[in-house]
C-alpha cells in the first residue's frame, strides 16, 4: 500500500553518491555538530520528553543539516515530507498540510516537513506555512546557508528553534572518510582502495570542512583509480588532487560567507598583517567576488582607517579601483593584492575619520548657530552694509601664508574636532599645526 506522502519521497539510494549512502541513522553515529546532537543539548532532551520543535538549521553546505532532519523526524516516528524552497510553491505546502492532516488523524503520527533552501521562500510562501506551524499540524525544519534573521520572517522564526552547525574539524572529516572506507554496504570497501593517511588528510584538509565534498572527492578519486593485478585501487594524492581542482570554494557573492569574509579582510588590513589580507583577497577571489566591490571597500578604508596617517593610501586604492576595471580578471588581481598590501603596511589613523563623526554629532545640535559675519560672502551692496566680509584676513597676503582668525561660530570657537595621531604623516601634520597656531 502507498503511502500518502510517496510524492514527496526521496528515490532509491543505490545509485546515490556516497555522500547520501553514508547518511547517518541516528545521533549516536552523528559526527560532528555536538552542540546540537550531543547528550543534554536542547534538541535532544526536547525529543526525549517527546517534543518536536520547529526549528531553522542555518550552516554552511556539507555540515549535515538534511540528515539531521531525517534523524529528528525517524526519532521521533515523524512522517518526513521533504521540499525545495528553490522550486516548491504554494500549492505544494498545502498539500502537504492536508496530507499532514489525514496522517495525524489516520496514523496518529506527526510530519516533519523539510524545506531545503528554505531562504528561497517568498513572504507569502512563509506567511502561507506560519498557522500551520503555528497550529501543529506540521513540525516545520527549515535548511539555509543564510542568516535566517533575516531571510525568514520574524513570526516564522520566533516559533522555530534556530540550530547553527559549523564547519566540520580536520579529525572529524578524517573520521567520516575512514567510516565510508571500511563500509561494505553504502560504503567503498568493496572496490579494494588502498589509501594511506597522509592522502586521507590531504582530502580532509582541502574539503574546507563539507563532508559532502570530502566523500565525493573520495569516491571519484577511488573509481577514477585503475585496480592493479590484486584488484586494489591504491588512491594517491595526485589522484585525489585531480578530483578537487573545481571544488566549491566556501564563499557565496552576497550571503552570510561573503560577508564575513569581506570583514576579515578589512579587518586584516586594518591590523597591519598582509599575510592575513591576501589570504581573504585570494579566497573572495576563488569564490567569484566582483573585484571592483573590493576596490571600494579598500577606497572606504584608506580614507577611514589611514587617513592621513599616510596621504597616498587614497590614491593607491583608487589607482587599483580604475586598475581592476580597466584590465579585469584574471590579471587585476595583481594591481588589487599590490593594494591589499600596501594598505596592510601603511601606518594607519582613524583620525579623519573621528573628526567627520564628532563634527557630524556636533552639527545635530548646533546647526542653527550663524556663520560668522566675516566669513560670510559680500556678494552685493546690501550685504556689505551689513558687515559680512568685513575684517576678513586673506592668508596669501600675511607671512607664511596664515594669519590667525576666527572660522567657527562663536560658541564652539573652542571646539576641535581634528585631533591628529602621532603615525606616519599625522606627526608631522600635528608640529605643523602647533606650530601655525602656537599651541
Amino acid at each position: 500500500m502507498q503511502s500518502l506522502f510517496d510524492q514527496f519521497a526521496d528515490p532509491g539510494e543505490e545509485l546515490a553518491p556516497l555522500a547520501s549512502r553514508m547518511r547517518p541513522k541516528t545521533f549516536e553515529s552523528f559526527i560532528g555538530q555536538q552542540h546540537i546532537v550531543g547528550e543534554g543539548t536542547v534538541l535532544r532532551e526536547n525529543i526525549r520528553n517527546g517534543i518536536l520543535p520547529s526549528m531553522i538549521i542555518w550552516g554552511p553546505s556539507g555540515t549535515g543539516k538534511t540528515t539531521l532532519a531525517r534523524i529528528v523526524a525517524d526519532s521521533c516516528d515523524a512522517v518526513f515530507a521533504s521540499i525545495a524552497g528553490l522550486n516548491a510553491g504554494v500549492a505544494d505546502i498545502r498539500n502537504i498540510v492536508d496530507l499532514a492532516q489525514n496522517s495525524r488523524r489516520l496514523e496518529r503520527r506527526k510530519t516533519v516537513l523539510f524545506v531545503d533552501e528554505i531562504h528561497r521562500f517568498s513572504k507569502s510562501q512563509q506567511d502561507v506555512l506560519l498557522p500551520h506551524v503555528e497550529a501543529g499540524t506540521v513540525c516545520l525544519i527549515g535548511a539555509t546557508t543564510e542568516n535566517p534573521s533575516v531571510t525568514v520572517i520574524r513570526p516564522l522564526l520566533s516559533r522555530c528553534l534556530v540550530l547553527k552547525t559549523e564547519p566540520l574539524g580536520h579529525t572529524e572529516l578524517t573520521e567520516v572518510l575512514d567510516a565510508a572506507l571500511h563500509d561494505g554496504v553504502n560504503g567503498l570497501l568493496t572496490w579494494q582502495p588502498v589509501i594511506d593517511q597522509e592522502t586521507i588528510g590531504y582530502v580532509a584538509q582541502r574539503s574546507d570542512g563539507d563532508a559532502r565534498v570530502a566523500l565525493n572527492a573520495l569516491e571519484l578519486a577511488t573509481i577514477a583509480t585503475a585496480p592493479d593485478q590484486g584488484g586494489f585501487r591504491r588512491v594517491t594524492v595526485n589522484m585525489v588532487a585531480r578530483t578537487l581542482t573545481e571544488r566549491y570554494i566556501p564563499h557565496d557573492r552576497n550571503g552570510d560567507y561573503h560577508y564575513d569574509t569581506i570583514s576579515a579582510l578589512i579587518k586584516s588590513v586594518r591590523g597591519s598583517d598582509p599575510d592575513a589580507a591576501i589570504y581573504w583577497l585570494a579566497r573572495m577571489l576563488e569564490g567569484g567576488t566582483d573585484p571592483e566591490y573590493v576596490t571600494r571597500r579598500l577606497m572606504i578604508l584608506a580614507a577611514e582607517d589611514i587617513g592621513l596617517a599616510n596621504e597616498s593610501a587614497l590614491n593607491l586604492a583608487v589607482a587599483a579601483h580604475h586598475a581592476v576595471a580597466a584590465i579585469g580578471l584574471p590579471e587585476a588581481a595583481i594591481p588589487l593584492a599590490e593594494a591589499v598590501i600596501g594598505l596592510a603596511v601603511s601606518p594607519k589613523s582613524n583620525a579623519v575619520y573621528n573628526a567627520l563623526k564628532a563634527a557630524q554629532l556636533e552639527v545635530e545640535g548646533t546647526r542653527d548657530k550663524p556663520v560668522p559675519l566675516h566669513l560670510r560672502n559680500p556678494s552685493n551692496r546690501s550685504r556689505q552694509i551689513e558687515g559680512h566680509g568685513v575684517d576678513y584676513h586673506y592668508p596669501h597676503e600675511f607671512p607664511d601664508h596664515f594669519v590667525p582668525q576666527q572660522y567657527l561660530p562663536d560658541d564652539l570657537i573652542h571646539r576641535k574636532f581634528y585631533n591628529p595621531t602621532q603615525q606616519g604623516s599625522e606627526i608631522h601634520i600635528q608640529e605643523w599645526l602647533g606650530w601655525l597656531w602656537k599651541e
